[in-house]
Parts: structure tokens; sequence; C-alpha cells
């Protein structure tokens, strides 16, 4: 394979990565990270390292569309981030220094799939429960106004210290695994927190970028981003992810969800099998 055809193929599937992770508020670095190592055979850390990267490329391509239309909710954003920030630093503390082997790692990214395929694929919009509102969430200022065709409907914000814990552990797994952890974060705003799911996906959007930012500087000095690899990557995404910011007011999310969860899935299968086998993931 040539330098221009693995550029080529690799900007191809970070376009398709951009495109889901816009969509679906999960961060295309689950698509990212298992096809550099899988089908490229990009040493783990390395493939982490340009997830990060990506992952912010995604996040500031869809995030202003999301933000300057009124989906996202910045106040609820910036309070959670406090949470990602923290937990997505002392994530990348533990790579850094080299406290869990590879292969365990490559499994625990495979588990993190499977999670992420779940949690996809059996969301819910909980927008429409008559939910009361939150004395803290008040206080926070954290309500808002969600746009809709018949008029901006507004809403309440819920379990404000069970989404910051959630986001924690969000916060871990990206800084562990380079990933978004978008995931964790729709499912804390949408199940724990009662925001509408469309609201959540997009805040996620937002945040992901930011929790990938406080990452990436710990691989970035340990010389795990390569700019030649990361380049193809950064573009693909941050088209993907504008056209994705596109589709996200015609295309069935709920299509796209089960779609997403496949892919996912079977990655994550791929991912725990050469983990577990000590296959050709990545070379210690």
């Amino acid at each position: 394979m040539t330098v221009l055809v693995f550029t080529l193929l690799v900007a191809a599937g970070s376009f398709l990565a951009g495109f889901l992770g816009a969509l679906t508020g999960l961060g295309g670095g689950v698509v990212i990270v298992p096809m550099l190592v899988v089908v490229f055979r990009v040493d783990l850390p390395f493939a982490i390292g340009v997830s990060l990267v990506s992952v912010i490329a995604t996040s500031s391509g869809a995030a202003a569309s999301y933000v300057r239309e009124g989906y996202s909710n910045v106040r609820i954003a910036m309070l959670l981030e406090i949470a990602t920030t923290t937990g997505g630093l002392f994530g990348a503390v533990l790579v850094a220094l080299a406290l869990i082997p590879t292969h365990a790692l490559s499994i625990i990214f495979g588990v993190v799939l499977l999670v992420s395929a779940y949690l996809s694929s059996r969301q819910h919009d909980s927008f429409g429960q008559k939910v009361q509102p939150d004395p803290l969430a008040t206080r926070l200022g954290l309500d808002g106004v969600l746009p809709t065709e018949q008029g901006p409907l507004p809403y309440h914000v819920r379990g404000v210290p069970m989404g910051l814990g959630l986001m924690f552990v969000a916060g871990i797994l990206s800084g562990l695994l380079g990933i978004g952890s978008g995931a964790l974060k729709v499912l804390a705003m949408d199940q724990a927190m009662r925001i509408p799911f469309k609201v959540s996906t997009t805040t996620s959007n937002f945040m992901i970028g930011v929790t990938a930012a406080a990452s990436a500087g710990v691989y970035l000095t340990r010389g795990y981003i390569d700019p030649g690899l990361a380049l193809p990557v950064v573009l693909g995404v941050l088209l993907g992810s504008f056209f994705g910011a596109k589709a996200i007011r015609s295309l069935p999310a709920r299509a796209l969800r089960i779609v997403f969860s496949i892919v996912i899935f079977t990655l994550a299968v791929q991912m725990i099998y050469n983990g577990l086998a000590g296959g050709p993931i990545a070379h210690e």
C-alpha cells in the first residue's frame, strides 16, 4: 500500500467516523481507534493520540452549528466539563505512567465499545415527560429551551450530582482510551439529568473536544501524536462532522443509532479478541 492510498483510506474512514460522531454525540474516537489499530495496524498509543486530536476536530466541526441554532446547552456543558476534564487528566496520566498493559487497555476499550453499542441502540427521548424543576439546577441556571418546528419548548434539568459523577467516569475513559466518551455523556444527560435527547447529543459534541484537549497534551509530550497520521484523520473528521451537523435535522436518528451500534459491536469483538490473544494490536 502506497503512502497516498493509505492517506486517502484513512481520510475516508475518518470522514465516516466524524459523520456518525456528530449525529450521535458519541464522538468519532469509538470508530477511529479500532479502525487505525485493526485495519491499518497502527500501534494503540499512537491511535489513541491521533484520536484525541480528531475528537477535538469533531467537536469543533459540529459544536459551532449546534450552539448557533440553540440546541446545545452551554451552561450545562461548562458545569459538567469540570468533572470530565479532571477525569480526563487522571486517565491520561495512568496511560503515560504505563500503569495499564497495552493488551489490557485493548480489552477495556472493547468492553466500552460494547456498552456504547448497547446504550446507543436503546436510547430514548425523555423529553415530553412531566418533570418538576430541580432546586439545584434552577439555582445554577441550567434549565433551557429546545427549538422545535412548533416553536421553542422549555425543559427542566434534574440529577445534577449524579450527572457530575458520571461525567468524571466519562473523563477517565476519554483519557485512557482516546475517545470522547460520548455514550456516557449522553446517558448522563438523557437519563440521569432528564435532558431532551437532541440537546444531550449536541451538548455532548460540544463537550468532547474540551475533554479530549485536556488529555491530548499528555500524549503530545510522550510523542504519541504523529502529524503525518493526524492530518488525514483530522481533515476527514472535520468534513464528516460538518455534514453530520447538517444532516441531524432530517435523518432518522433511531436507524442511524442501530447501524452505528452494529459497527462498533463488530469492532469491539475484534478488539477484545486481539487483546485476549495478544495479537498485533500494538507493540509494547
